[in-house]
């Protein structure tokens, strides 16, 4: 697939600076690291696609249903989520649903998600036309038609996107069996996990207690108890690192962090694990377990991402009746300096442990995560996330950590998806931002051009890559 291709809905020169000069050195920036593979270290794919290697059913199913970017805009406008059979295992009139998001596609204006879409319907699909209620059944059929036919696998699109590795985030629980099954049939795609641990580590989680249980009677450990619950922990990251999981994921409610002497951490695990713990205490435990995620990854090598700052699931009516991650995940503000102090104090000048640290709260950038990237040898840079992965949002990125951070303290991009074809087309937003960003370096004199070809293939590429240990 060659991103760079023309069309009637892409622009060879989106995303470019408007100026003739920086346009010109843009483009050339970027023909060097259109068509580099992509390496997707971060996101919410289903191995089980890969592993079964099924034809995706429909286009309401693939676009629509996987992804919150577009059902959280039409929920906003007044579209039922029963209407758009949201939550349902199948969509039962697909080309209604389909139907519904056309009439509503002028909502996405301006946003990314209308480039990524385009993106998709022009480089995958060949369409033309604008998506729209009269193009509706047009776009239906034709993805349809394409969508029964073997390029169109799972497994096909893989090797066109030009993925070298794709990482998906697991449950500590999780049996990780369609790892193991893509594993034994021989496809040489590189498809690892990521050992997200939320459901034993927040308290918060629905089925905590639960899932600790589970946890217990996989790794043989007595998980009722502070020392029976870090080993299990531990064998549980062993595994997952045995089916080539690099990293750990954390999506906790705020960066704190909390190294507490080993009696009073155990005295406030029996209080949580026991359903007796306070608002307060939930927060310290959660605090305490990032401190010993730290520990762990300096001994067992895994890199840990931190991304805090989301109230999950703020509208309690869309998560009593459709459950969690359906768009209502809001932003608040972070506090990183203090936060994070006592987890730096014992580990920040390790310099074989690397934790990559993610945004919500862009005030957070060159105030205090640059500054701290900037100067401790773990801390990495994660890239513009979720609600500011997008041009404007990347933009802002570099010009705020690169005056502090530099390029190097930051891992690239990461696309953190659960729609599959957006993959390649946000990839491609971050490097034409990127490439958009070094040009304007170069035509201002701070950056030779020869230096900027190599910036901008480290930031697709090799930052990526060197980060997460692939």
């Amino acid at each position: 697939m060659n991103p760079v291709m023309n069309s009637a809905l892409l622009d060879p020169d989106r995303l470019f600076p408007a100026e003739s000069s920086s346009r010109q050195i843009a483009r050339s920036l970027y023909r060097e690291v259109a068509d580099l593979p992509i390496i997707s270290p971060h996101g919410h794919t289903q191995a089980g696609w890969f592993a079964r290697n099924e034809p995706f059913p429909d286009p309401a199913t693939l676009f629509v249903q996987p992804d919150h970017y577009i059902f959280r805009m039409l929920y906003s406008q007044g579209v039922s989520m029963d209407d758009l059979e949201i939550g349902q295992p199948v969509i039962r009139d697909p080309r209604k649903v389909w139907r519904l998001f056309a009439s509503h596609y002028y909502l996405f204006r301006g946003t990314p998600t209308r480039v990524w879409l385009d993106f998709a319907f022009s480089t995958l699909f060949g369409m033309e036309k604008r998506l729209s209620p009269e193009t509706a059944d047009e776009y239906f059929d034709a993805i349809s038609e394409k969508l029964r036919t073997p390029e169109y696998l799972p497994r096909a699109l893989y090797d066109r996107f030009h993925i070298e590795v794709l990482s998906t985030t697991d449950s500590p629980v999780d049996s990780l069996a369609d790892h193991k099954a893509i594993r034994d049939s021989g496809w040489k795609a590189r498809i690892v996990p990521a050992f997200r641990p939320d459901p034993v580590v927040d308290p918060e989680f629905a089925g905590f207690a639960e899932r600790i249980a589970q946890m217990g009677q996989q790794t043989g450990e007595d998980t009722s108890t502070w020392k029976g619950y870090l080993n299990a922990l531990v064998k549980a990251r062993a595994r997952f690192k045995a089916m080539g999981c690099t990293s750990t994921d954390h999506g906790h409610p705020s960066a704190q962090t909390a190294d507490l002497p080993e009696a009073e951490a155990a005295a406030l695990f029996s209080k949580v694990l026991g359903g007796k713990a306070s608002l307060q205490e939930q927060e310290l435990f959660r605090a305490q377990m990032l401190t010993e995620m730290a520990r762990m990854s300096v001994e067992d090598g895994l890199v840990m991402q931190i991304h805090p700052g989301s109230v999950r699931n703020h509208n309690k009516f869309v998560y009593e009746r459709y459950g969690r991650d359906m768009g209502a995940d809001i932003p608040r503000a972070v506090n990183y300096v203090d936060a994070l102090r006592p987890l730096l104090d014992r580990f920040g000048n390790e310099r074989d442990l690397t934790i990559v640290l993610f945004m919500l709260d862009e005030s957070t950038i060159s105030r205090e995560l640059a500054p701290l990237a900037g100067h401790y040898p773990c801390l990495r840079l994660g890239p513009p996330w979720w609600f500011h992965d997008s041009p404007e949002g990347m933009m802002r990125f570099r010009e705020l950590a690169t005056e502090t951070a530099g390029f190097y303290n930051t891992v690239g991009f990461n696309d953190d998806t659960r729609a599959f074809l957006s993959i390649p087309a946000r990839h491609d937003v971050a490097r034409r931002i990127d490439c958009a960003f070094l040009a304007r370096l170069v035509a201002e004199r701070r950056l030779d051009e020869d230096e900027a070809h190599e910036v901008a293939r480290d930031l697709a590429y090799g930052l990526v890559k060197k980060a997460y240990k692939l």
